[in-house]
């Protein structure tokens, strides 16, 4: 990722992050290595059981089970997304479990404090990740075969199936406004990389489904081929394009300055997409870092910050949000304490940058009726 078009970011509506072209793309670099935080050491674990660089602090905002405004915050919380809302902002966070799933919403003033909790989405299965959408919207992702992408309202407003962005075991989404597009991870392991080009940029009702073509290689340039049966059914949208290119469990998946960066857990491996030259590499492979072990393990969501930092969540492992900075070093940021059983989801920053919401899914307990919801407070870089 050094000196290559890494992003840089100026956040624009309502939680949705575009990104400036700063850099200059250039020739590819070796994945990232472990190497010091630029925030510092980890410092014993807070009361909460979080360590956190000197300076941050961390809350819970809600639980599984557990009444937040009156409302009883959903099981297994996943992937999430923060929206502004006037001086305050809404965190959206999935339900992974099946049946039932959906996702809700937790509304912040603007001091931080919740002032409301409800349903945003109900009556789905296994909603994993998702992606916010420019105008506004939360696009929740079934991670079931042949499962639907559905287009909710922060706000509490009525959702929309979107069958036109095909249906597959659908991981996370990210919305490009320069190409029109809306990428999509699929979590299988032979899974393929798709992008969904709506025929009216802003109404996901109609389109076409695409899927990245390349060769087997872990770098190199890559075309886009239209699926002809977005349904699904009988053949699966990964089987219809010959030479599709496949990627070992594809999980979370960020967009900024004509790149796209996505995680696949089948290989521990941060790969990314510039869209701009339509050639592709390795940001990270633990299994290629060089000097010492490798921090960060069990890839999973991902975002950025306005510094070019990805901040990527662990799916067990030590239970890390580790961070790939734009000088190419990856480093833990926190760690979870006591939760082995569990795994970290849903992180987004509030569109000032400095507050972070992320999840363990199953917290203490192991459970999906365990999770916990955790804000992280800092001057973030």
């Amino acid at each position: 990722m050094k000196r290559r078009n890494f992003l840089r970011a100026a956040v624009i509506g309502a939680g949705v992050t575009a990104f400036g072209n700063t850099l200059t793309p250039s020739a590819m670099a070796a994945p990232a290595q472990n190497g010091p935080s630029p925030y510092g050491p980890l410092q014993a674990a807070d009361a909460n059981g979080i360590r956190l660089p000197s300076g941050f602090t961390s809350r819970v905002v809600a639980r599984s089970g557990q009444q937040v405004a009156g409302y009883t915050w959903h099981p297994a919380p996943d992937g999430g997304a923060v929206f502004a809302d006037g001086t305050g902002w809404i965190y959206v966070s999935n339900s992974e479990v099946n049946p039932s799933g959906g996702a809700s919403a937790l509304r912040f003033d603007a001091n931080g404090t919740v002032t409301d909790a409800y349903r945003v989405l109900s009556g789905t299965r296994q909603n994993c990740a998702g992606g916010a959408t420019p105008w506004h919207t939360w696009l929740s992702c079934e991670e079931v075969d042949r499962g639907f992408v559905y287009e909710t309202d922060p706000w509490g407003g009525p959702s929309t199936q979107r069958p036109a962005m095909g249906r597959f075991i659908h991981e996370a989404a990210a919305a490009d406004p320069v190409r029109r597009a809306i990428y999509m991870t699929e979590d299988v392991s032979n899974g393929c990389f798709y992008r969904f080009l709506p025929t009216t940029w802003g109404d996901l009702s109609a389109g076409t489904l695409q899927v990245l073509v390349a060769g087997s290689a872990t770098s190199g340039s890559f075309t886009w081929a239209t699926v002809p049966d977005p349904d699904g059914s009988p053949t699966a949208t990964r089987g219809q394009v010959s030479g599709a290119k496949r990627f070992n469990g594809g999980e979370g998946l960020h967009y900024a300055n004509d790149t796209a960066w996505f995680t696949t857990k089948g290989d521990n491996r941060v790969w990314q997409v510039n869209l701009a030259n339509s050639t592709y590499e390795l940001a990270y492979d633990d299994s290629l870092v060089t000097n010492g072990t490798a921090p960060l393990t069990g890839v999973d969501n991902v975002t950025g910050t306005a510094s070019g930092d990805l901040f990527i969540a662990e799916d067990g492992a030590n239970m890390e949000i580790c961070i790939i900075t734009p000088d190419d070093i990856v480093a833990p940021f926190l760690r979870i304490s006591g939760q082995s059983g569990s795994e970290i989801t849903g992180p987004a920053f509030t569109p000032a940058g400095d507050r972070l919401y992320f999840s363990s899914q199953r917290g203490t307990s192991g459970s999906s009726s365990g999770g916990i919801t955790y804000e992280v407070t800092g001057v973030f870089r």
